[in-house]
């Protein structure tokens, strides 16, 4: 199967060509320009690795470095724009403007894990930054949650990519019975990284007052 990109240049000449610079490349348009997706990219990376054209490790670190970067130009994009910039991208990505209104009320019901978890999930990972730019989410919280989601979603795919080899196509197969374990993970460990922190904030004010 021949995988392109626009310009009908092959995802495996990307790689190929440009290595780990084009890695890079290919997560950060993956973000911004839905109809290449990371269920294609990362899986094929991580078939390379397996070969020997790539190391396992900097495919890791660069896809992730790729995904953050391509979420964060889209968030500071929608913080600078607002709704009118969120609703544009929207039509753009060929979705319905009204899931920007659920993505709200998710946030205004679970903050900040919102992030985490969309991060984990396929046909919400580029939606996820726009409510979180619009309604002027901490850069800080947004760029540690982005990373965390990110690379566990990046590590799930090029492991699974490594693991077929050469039948790295099939990762559809593996993924799906997979991915719903995995946002229940990265929900359970969200949860327990913010009561955490909630914990240690009530402790400081409680010595504090003393």
């Amino acid at each position: 199967m021949v995988l392109s990109v626009p310009f009908g240049i092959s995802l495996t000449e990307v790689l190929r060509e440009l290595g780990y610079a084009g890695l890079v490349l290919l997560m950060v348009v993956e973000t911004v320009f839905p109809p290449i997706p990371s269920e294609v990219v990362l899986p094929l990376a991580g078939y390379l690795a397996e070969r020997g054209e790539l190391a396992l490790v900097l495919v890791l670190v660069t896809s992730t470095v790729g995904s953050v970067t391509g979420a964060v130009a889209l968030y500071e994009a929608a913080r600078r724009g607002g709704r009118p910039f969120a609703v544009r991208f929207l039509g753009f990505a060929r979705q319905d403007p009204a899931r920007l209104d659920q993505a709200e009320r998710w946030f205004a019901r679970y903050g900040a894990v919102i992030v985490l978890v969309g991060r984990c999930v396929p046909g919400i990972r580029s939606l996820v930054s726009l409510p979180a730019g619009v309604l002027r989410m901490s850069r800080v919280e947004y760029v540690a949650f982005t990373a965390i989601g990110s690379a566990a979603w990046n590590g799930l795919l090029v492991g699974a990519g490594y693991a077929l080899g050469s039948q790295w196509e099939r990762v559809g197969d593996v993924i799906g019975p997979i991915s719903k374990p995995l946002v229940a993970i990265v929900i359970v460990g969200a949860a327990a990284g913010l009561l955490w922190r909630g914990l240690r904030a009530r402790r400081s004010r409680a010595a504090a007052g003393d």
